[in-house]
């Protein structure tokens, strides 16, 4: 099948990529020139595990190509995926002005029907406004519009993965022949025929993915209220956590007890620094948001937010109640993109508490695997190394911001013989207190005992 895939940042590229080697014909394209530039010399402009591989493959196949040329790309195309942006407005509603955008290019440069879908998360009834533009600003009459949406579910660090085995493919259509394109564009991933995304061979075969068909404006909930649902499992086992602190419980037994009721289950059911990234702080916001223009007060998602927006201010205290004076003390720093796997550090909250430690006074060296070159862009007076050792050295304490999982297998007790003050503050809760204590380290974390910090109510 002929695609366009418009916008080429994290969904639009992976998106893209995964089509194009299921099989299908795909051009991709963007507004920004320079990133086409960039992946047209074959260079991708950000990291995703196995996203290199799959590119390779199908640009050399010549399967997929990019353009700057946006209404090349819809002229050539049956069926259309809006791939860009809805960033949060001031007020914390999404902005879509770029999927207007979008539409009048469409429906300017449309000759012949087009199927358009919208993969960006975009808030329920968007669809309505995008058909009403299309029609609007249509300007040839063989062109005709269906509007369909198909919501991603692609986690940054295994997005690849997610495409290709996903649990479940959402579709919202209000035609039949919309749904039947759309089990066609899916259908080589609806067979099973990816046992995984660099094809090897001892893979296991995929579970068959549940096929869901809505309405558009219920696909359109789902994608905001599945993200939510999430944020707020996080949010909850945060609270436990601090509950733990105050009652002497260890939030890990609570939240691994709680988990294993198959009604609740145990993913993001995880104490720590909270959640960062573009997609859960923006959709919780957007969600409250709509919500509100629809009379409802969604008053437990304004708790989530709430809850995790201090988890930066907590974790500071526990940092200034262990060093005292914070000025001039030498802090490491290991982790800043918002999740392991990735290089995306947008609303990370390393990069918040970075921040809040430069502005004590604190000196700061950081590392991450793949996030220092965004990195040194935002907090350009940090001192970077790849080498966690050397941002150990001499420090004063040593603060674990994203669960990599290298970081787990460190040499602790190297670590400890180069720090000036053997002190670890785990956001994460990675590391095992008994053993740190154990290397002769102070260690604290959230949520869990015999840890600097807690108070046990009587």
């Amino acid at each position: 099948m002929k695609l366009a895939v418009i916008g080429c940042g994290y969904v639009g590229l992976v998106s893209g990529s995964c089509l194009a080697e299921a099989g299908h014909d795909v051009v991709a394209t963007d507004n920004d020139a320079s990133r086409i530039a960039t992946l047209q010399a074959g260079k991708i402009p950000i990291y995703e595990p196995n996203l290199d591989k799959v590119l390779e493959a199908v640009v050399r196949e010549g399967r997929l190509r990019f353009t700057a040329d946006c209404a090349e790309a819809v002229r050539g195309a049956d069926i259309i995926f809006i791939c860009v942006g809805t960033p949060p407005t001031e007020s914390g509603a999404a902005d879509l002005s770029a999927i207007d955008n979008v539409a009048r290019l469409i429906a300017k440069e449309s000759r012949s029907p087009k199927l358009v879908i919208e993969k960006s998360t975009v808030p329920a009834q968007t669809g309505e406004q995008l058909k009403r533009a299309l029609q609007v600003y249509a300007r040839d009459a063989g062109a005709k519009f269906r509007v369909a949406s198909n919501p991603e579910f692609l986690r940054e660090g295994t997005a690849v993965e997610d495409f290709f085995h996903p649990d479940r493919i959402v579709i919202g259509v209000e035609d039949k022949e919309s749904e039947q394109q759309l089990r066609e564009v899916y259908r080589p991933i609806l067979e099973g025929k990816f046992r995984c995304p660099v094809h090897q061979p001892d893979c296991p075969p995929a579970a068959t993915p549940d096929f869901v068909v809505t309405t558009i404006a219920s696909a359109e909930l789902i994608k905001h209220a599945s993200n939510s649902f999430l944020a707020l499992k996080i949010s909850y086992a945060n609270v436990l956590a601090d509950l733990c602190e105050r009652l002497g419980g260890n939030v890990d037994e609570v939240t691994r007890a709680v988990g294993l009721d198959p009604r609740i289950g145990g993913q993001f059911l995880k104490a720590g620094l909270g959640f960062g990234g573009f997609c859960l702080p923006k959709d919780v916001q957007a969600f409250i948001k709509l919500a509100d223009s629809a009379g409802i007060d969604f008053g437990l998602l304004k708790e989530t937010e709430r809850v995790n927006k201090q988890r930066v201010d907590q974790l500071l205290d526990k940092v200034k109640k262990a060093l005292w004076v914070m000025k001039e003390k030498q802090i490491g720093v290991l982790g800043i993109a918002f999740k392991p796997n990735t290089d995306d550090i947008r609303l990370a909250p390393a990069v918040e508490v970075i921040r809040r430690l430069l502005a004590e006074g604190a000196v700061v060296r950081a590392t991450d695997p793949e996030a220092m070159t965004r990195a040194r862009l935002a907090l350009p007076s940090v001192h970077y190394s790849a080498d966690p050792y050397e941002i150990a050295r001499g420090a004063d304490a040593l603060l674990l911001l994203t669960e990599w999982e290298q970081y787990r297998r460190l040499d602790w007790k190297q670590i400890r013989v180069e720090m000036a003050r053997a002190l670890v503050i785990d956001a994460r809760n990675m590391l095992r207190p008994a053993e740190m204590k154990a290397l002769g380290f102070e260690y604290i974390s959230f949520g869990r005992p015999d840890q600097v910090g807690v108070t046990v109510m009587q």
